[in-house]
């Protein structure tokens, strides 16, 4: 059994930035070939830079959102490492609801976002998994790992959309462990708090309480960078996770553990 990943091909979505764009690069350094992919080209070119021209290395901009660039991004994938292995979906999006304004529509916004790209990018990466794995039926097809968070469980009103996605997509990754456990393909996923993503750096920016209100929510006091986050999601695209499928991983510096009452909720 091995925790290498080397040699694999990774597709790995919200590659532009924060927790996506560490999975990726952590990927790179660990020998994978890597597809980073994000709706912002711009990005991905200055995130990349000169690392654009490694062999191992593509870039895909496009709105996942859209099911013909889901489909997009699995044939540039083919075209360049002619398989894939594992799909990480870390494009994700978190944004303030009112729970009492049926008029707005954050809630479906972000279950589009956070769980419905994921689900039709598993779909599609998991039917080209069985595909190419035909004939090899001792061998994993397959690795798939959802970026959640542990607002899945623990939530505050004005993050009811966020919430709900987020919540979603841990049965999401369930139902789809049992789904596709038959062709030997594992989803599992990794549900978050206290690690540095993109949203929470903006937070911190925002409001200088905010770093303190987390660290005292958090059993070890501090707030994790992306790269503590990287080693878990690599633990579960690997075979060293092999007997694992359908589990909700936490990473969050104890917070879960806390009475919820007094657990800050992102």
């Amino acid at each position: 059994m091995t925790f290498s990943i080397a040699g694999k091909t990774a597709i790995v979505t919200g590659a532009a930035n924060g927790i996506g764009l560490a999975i990726a690069r952590h990927f790179v350094e660990r020998g994978a070939n890597v597809i980073f992919a994000d709706v912002d080209e711009e990005r991905l070119v200055e995130e990349l830079g000169d690392q654009r021209e490694a062999d191992n290395v593509r870039y895909f901009a496009g709105d996942l959102r859209e099911k013909l660039t889901v489909a997009n991004l699995l044939s540039a994938t083919i075209d360049a490492f002619e398989r894939v292995d594992v799909l990480v979906n870390a494009s994700r999006q978190i944004g303030l609801s009112d729970p009492l304004n049926p008029e707005e529509d954050a809630v479906e916004f972000l279950l589009q976002q956070n769980l419905m790209t994921a689900l039709r990018l598993t779909q599609a990466v998991s039917k080209r998994m069985i595909r190419q794995s035909e004939g090899q039926e001792d061998a994993p097809a397959g690795s798939i790992v959802n970026i959640s968070s542990i607002a899945g469980q623990r939530t505050h009103p004005d993050l009811l959309g966020y919430s709900v996605s987020v919540a979603a997509l841990d049965q999401m990754t369930r139902s789809m462990a049992l789904a596709l456990a038959p062709h030997r393909i594992r989803v599992n996923a990794v549900a978050f708090g206290s690690v540095m993503s993109a949203s929470l750096q903006r937070g911190l920016k925002a409001e200088d309480e905010y770093r303190k209100r987390i660290e005292a929510g958090t059993p070890l006091k501090r707030i994790a960078p992306p790269s503590e986050l990287t080693e878990a999601v690599q633990f579960l695209a690997g075979e060293g996770s092999s007997f694992m499928t359908g589990q909700i991983m936490t990473v969050d510096g104890g917070r879960m553990l806390l009475d919820p009452v007094n657990a800050p909720a992102h």
